[in-house]
């Protein structure tokens, strides 16, 4: 019995320094994350989702916006545990020899091994055998690892939270709140058509890919939603692969490389996500673009001076041949994360964040 309890703890162990491992310290592959960090979200996020969809509108985004800190919480809190636990088992397993001449029960061991890892080993009990001893140096030395790695982790994490926040919220004035390519488009050519159109989407390439990689790193940052319920990440991302994609499908060739670019490598990252969170790609039930709503897109376009030298029929083929390589992706991560994709046209009306106050 006790040889298996010993084996039992060390494979707890073992297993909990892996995970933390890979979760902390190797740079994230796409389709390798760690088991035990995954099946902490996928089984909390869906009750704690389905709960928030009870929620009225504004209620159901703050619960929603707990759960990423409540997560990280939660998976610090579960790896410490299963590590005191798993010396717990070894003490036990080595005869619990920590009070002398007499051995102590189980809840003495798994005292001894919280209080070793936490700070130092409490009065009364200390380890009197060679193989208690070296437990015992092993339990202290993960606690002092899992701090210092958690003091570099969580400010690493919050920078790249600003710093993708910064940039959703710089996006309010140009393309509305929530975000419209329509309206981005328009009011970001309306002083040099396509060229200007396809230079700012440019500066967009180093946030996304930035992006990518942090998400692809510290996973539960998709979880942390924006300051403001109409805002979100994935909608600033979808917004800016509608804009390069209609920038692509109604400019002159060779005058919008740049939008190219930008497009191939946000495309990139809603792939790369979407394998990192297993979801299934899935059309959308609705059309984000009928044929209607197209026209009427290029009909605010033209009076806005920004003319295609395409027919509509042909802007409407390139751009489903286009959409169809992110869309499915974006619907997924959208159904999984509970953000709402933003509107291809939205209407014109006072609501940007820039333009309301608290105090109206």
């Amino acid at each position: 019995m006790r040889i298996f309890v010993g084996v039992l703890g060390g494979v707890l162990v073992l297993a909990m320094m892996v995970e933390v491992f890979f979760a902390f310290l190797l740079p994230r592959r796409v389709k390798r994350d760690p088991r035990f960090v995954r099946s902490v979200f996928d089984y909390t996020w869906r009750p704690w989702r389905r709960l928030a969809r009870l929620l009225p509108a504004q209620a159901a985004d703050t619960m929603l916006g707990l759960y990423g800190p409540f997560g990280l919480v939660l998976n610090l809190i579960l790896w410490v545990f299963v590590m005191m636990l798993g010396f717990a088992c070894l003490q036990w397993a080595g005869g619990s020899h920590l009070a002398g001449s007499h051995t102590v029960d189980f809840g003495n061991d798994f005292y001894f091994s919280a209080s070793t890892m936490a700070a130092s080993a409490p009065a009364g009990l200390a380890a009197h055998t060679s193989f208690a001893r070296i437990v015992q140096v092993i339990d202290a030395g993960s606690g002092l690892m899992l701090i210092a790695i958690v003091i570099g982790y969580l400010p690493a994490l919050y920078q790249a939270f600003s710093r993708r926040e910064a940039t959703v919220s710089q996006l309010d004035a140009r393309a509305g709140s929530p975000p419209s390519a329509g309206r981005l488009v328009a009011r970001t050519g309306e002083q040099g058509g396509w060229p200007a159109l396809s230079r700012y989407l440019a500066s967009w390439e180093t946030w996304v890919a930035e992006l990518m990689e942090t998400h692809l790193a510290y996973p539960v940052l998709a979880y942390f939603r924006s300051q403001h319920v109409n805002q979100n990440w994935l909608a600033a991302m979808c917004t800016i692969l509608d804009s390069c994609a209609l920038t692509v499908a109604c400019a002159p060739s060779g005058t919008v490389d740049q939008a190219r670019f930008t497009f191939a490598i946000a495309r990139h990252a809603v792939v790369d996500l979407s394998y990192s969170f297993r979801v299934e790609t899935e059309e959308s039930a609705t059309d984000r673009l009928p044929r209607t709503a197209l026209e009427d897109l290029l009909r605010t376009l033209h009076e806005k001076g920004i003319d295609s030298e395409l027919d509509t029929d042909t802007v409407e083929q390139r751009l489903r041949k286009l959409r169809a390589l992110y869309e499915p992706y974006v619907n997924a991560l959208a159904d999984r994360l509970e953000l709402l994709v933003p509107q291809w046209l939205a209407p014109e009306l006072p609501t940007d964040n820039w333009r309301t106050t608290e105090w109206h």
